[in-house]
């Protein structure tokens, strides 16, 4: 069953004006759309108890009821641990005025990794483990800032699973590339603002010749939502592209690691021969 996030991200092209309005509110203030009636709903949002009630119906759901029970189940466990999640993020800004900034960093790195855990859809994340692991090839793609965190990315899985390409822009053939693309490839694109129109072209091209697109990003409304098949959201602190990349790396991570667990066999061999491919052609300095 689809969450209410992932419902607005499908439909949102589809919404008025101002039921976009309501989707939005209720993907930045779940908190407050599970305590309110409609009614309250419409009037934080700039519309109407009417427009909710219609983008609910448009969502798929029997009413505001309905999609409100949801929010209160989804947001259970998170809200449980939402008081030790803002302590540790309060206590990081108590570093503003002394010279700790290792504490500082650290602490408000913890914090919002915490925030991209509770987060975190885990139908979502099994569903992107599961089409990395079934692609025939994956092309990762990443611009700017989130070039590091995609080059990290293609580099683990080339080890782990093999068949992974780094689309590096204006260096590669985007056409070929886009020529040779079937419905049994994966592209991954990691998009943090300010979004890239290359990113979002030629997400968009994979997509019309058929490959399943993997999106990472901090917003479920970011320009390349409506075109992905399973979006996966980071929390970081402002500005993404500088202060967010312990977040960013961790998810990452966390997907090499779910690769590794579904293929376990398979990854250790890829592994046992690459580093005894990197033993004989690339050998290391010796400890004297």
């Amino acid at each position: 069953m689809e969450s209410v996030h992932e419902r607005i991200r499908k439909s949102y092209e589809q919404l008025t004006n101002q039921q976009k309005l309501v989707a939005k509110y209720i993907l930045d203030e779940p908190n407050q759309v599970a305590l309110h009636p409609a009614k309250v709903i419409g009037a934080n949002s700039g519309t109407s108890e009417t427009t909710v009630i219609r983008l609910c119906y448009s969502l798929g759901y029997s009413g505001f009821s309905e999609l409100q029970n949801e929010l209160r189940q989804m947001l259970l466990f998170p809200v449980i641990r939402e008081s030790v999640v803002q302590s540790f993020h309060d206590t990081a800004y108590e570093f503003n005025d002394s010279d700790d900034v290792i504490s500082f960093t650290m602490e408000q790195d913890v914090s919002f990794i915490q925030k991209t855990l509770n987060g975190l859809d885990r139908h979502l994340f099994d569903q992107a483990t599961q089409s990395i692991v079934k692609a025939k090839k994956i092309i990762i793609v990443g611009g700017r800032s989130s070039f590091a965190p995609a080059y990290w990315l293609s580099f683990a899985l080339n080890i782990i699973k093999g068949d992974t390409h780094l689309y590096r822009g204006q260096i590669d053939d985007a056409n070929q590339l886009i020529s040779e693309i079937t419905e049994d490839w994966l592209m991954i694109a990691l998009v943090f603002p300010r979004y890239l129109q290359d990113t979002l072209s030629f997400a968009k091209a994979a997509k019309e010749k058929g490959s399943k697109i993997l999106v990472i990003t901090d917003h479920e409304l970011c320009p390349l939502g409506p075109v992905a098949d399973v979006l996966l959201k980071v929390t970081t602190p402002p500005p993404a592209t500088l202060r967010g990349m312990s977040s960013i790396f961790t998810l990452l991570n966390a997907l090499v690691s779910g690769v590794s667990q579904i293929d376990q066999e398979r990854v250790k061999n890829r592994i046992q021969r690459y580093d005894k491919s990197s033993e004989q052609f690339y050998p290391f300095v010796q400890e004297s």
